[in-house]
C-alpha cells in the first residue's frame, strides 16, 4: 500500500466515532420490534433472527475498529471522552450488548445470561465514569447539552428487560431507579437548555428523538419488574414516550432538510423502543387502534433504517464519515 493510501487509512481509524455504535442499537431493535410482530401473527421467526445476525456482525465489525483506534490512537479516543456530546455515547456499547442479550434470551438463554451480566458490570462502570465527568472539576456550559447526554440513564432502563427472567430482580430494581432518576433530572436540564438557549446544531437535532427512549424502554422494564401487569404508571410512561414521539414529529420539517450525518442514526433505536412498547401495548390491552399504531411505527422504522443504512453506506465510500469534525 503506497504511504499516502496508509497515511489515509490511519487518518480515517484516527476519526472512527464513537457515535456508531448507535447502528447496532438501532439494529439490534428492530430485530425485537420484529420478533414481537412475528409473535403477534404467529410467524416464524427468520426475519427477526436475520436483522440479529446482523446487529451481531456490525456490533463486531465496529468494537473491532474501535479497539484498533484505542491501540493506536488514543489520544484521539480521549478527545472524544472529554467531549461534551460524544462522551455520552460511549455507553451506547453496553447498550448495544444488553440488547443483543435480550433477543438472544429465547434462543440461547444460558449464553445471552453471561452475556447480559457481562454488558450489565460494563453498563455500571461507564455510567459512573460519566456522570463523574459531568460532575468533575471540568465546567460545562449550558449549550453543550443535549438529548444525547440520556444515553446513559437509558442503558439503565434497559437491563431489566431481560434481568428479571435472567434471575436478578433485585439488580434490576437498582439499574431502574438509577435510570429513571436520572432521567427525570436530565429531562429538566435538556428541556432548560431546549426553552431558555440557543436551538440545537443542525447535526443535533436528530437527537431530539432520543426524548422518546427512557420512557419507552422505562415501560418494558416496568412490565417485567411488575409481572407484565399493566398499571397506572405503565400507562404513564407508554403514553409520556407517544407524546415525546409527537414533539419529534414536528421537528420532521427540519430534520429532513438536513446534510447527513451519524447523528441521524440517534432515530432508530428511539423509534424501535416506541415501536416495541406500542406493539407490547396493544397484547396487554386488546386494542386494535393501538394495534394498527404499532405496525405503522415498524413501517416507518423499517423505512428509517433502509434510508439511514443507504446513506451510512454513501458516505462511508465517499470518505464522509471517518473525518476530523
Amino acid at each position: 500500500m503506497p504511504d499516502t493510501s496508509l497515511n489515509q487509512a490511519h487518518s480515517r481509524l484516527e476519526h472512527f466515532p464513537v457515535t456508531i455504535f448507535a447502528t447496532v442499537m438501532g439494529l439490534t431493535g428492530f430485530s425485537l420490534a420484529l420478533h414481537q410482530s412475528e409473535q403477534m401473527l404467529a410467524l416464524p421467526g427468520y426475519l427477526s433472527g436475520a436483522v440479529l445476525v446482523l446487529a451481531v456482525m456490525v456490533f463486531l465489525a465496529v468494537g473491532v475498529l474501535y479497539a484498533l483506534k484505542f491501540l493506536r490512537h488514543r489520544s484521539a479516543v480521549r478527545a472524544e471522552w472529554n467531549h461534551p456530546v460524544k462522551m455520552a455515547f460511549f455507553p451506547a456499547i453496553s447498550i448495544g450488548l444488553l440488547l443483543i442479550s435480550v433477543a438472544l434470551r429465547d434462543v440461547a438463554f444460558a449464553q445471552a445470561r453471561v452475556l447480559w451480566m457481562v454488558a450489565t458490570a460494563m453498563q455500571a462502570v461507564l455510567t459512573l465514569s460519566v456522570i463523574s465527568g459531568w460532575i468533575g472539576k471540568r465546567p460545562f456550559q449550558t449549550v453543550q447539552m443535549s438529548p444525547a447526554w440520556f444515553i446513559p440513564a437509558v442503558g439503565n432502563v434497559v437491563v431489566p428487560v431481560a434481568g428479571v427472567s435472567f434471575g436478578f430482580p433485585e439488580i434490576s430494581w437498582l439499574f431502574f431507579s438509577a435510570g429513571m432518576m436520572f432521567w427525570l433530572i436530565l429531562l429538566t436540564l435538556v428541556f432548560n437548555r431546549l426553552v431558555f438557549h440557543d436551538p440545537l446544531p443542525g447535526r443535533l437535532l436528530p437527537t431530539l428523538a432520543i426524548l422518546i427512549a427512557p420512557p419507552a424502554i422505562g415501560f418494558l422494564s416496568w412490565l417485567q419488574l411488575n409481572d407484565g401487569h399493566l398499571d397506572a404508571f405503565a400507562r404513564i410512561l407508554f403514553y409520556t414516550a407517544i407524546i415525546f414521539a409527537t414533539i419529534t414529529l414536528v421537528q420532521l420539517p427540519g430534520l429532513v432538510q438536513l446534510p447527513f450525518s451519524l447523528s441521524f442514526w440517534a432515530l432508530s433505536f428511539p423509534v424501535a423502543a416506541l415501536t416495541l412498547a406500542t406493539l407490547k401495548y396493544s397484547v396487554l390491552t386488546g386494542s386494535s387502534v393501538i394495534e394498527v399504531l404499532g405496525f405503522t411505527f415498524l413501517a416507518i422504522l423499517a423505512v428509517i433504517l433502509l434510508g439511514l443504512s443507504w446513506r451510512t453506506m454513501v458516505a462511508a465510500m465517499r470518505g464522509e464519515i471517518c473525518r476530523p469534525d
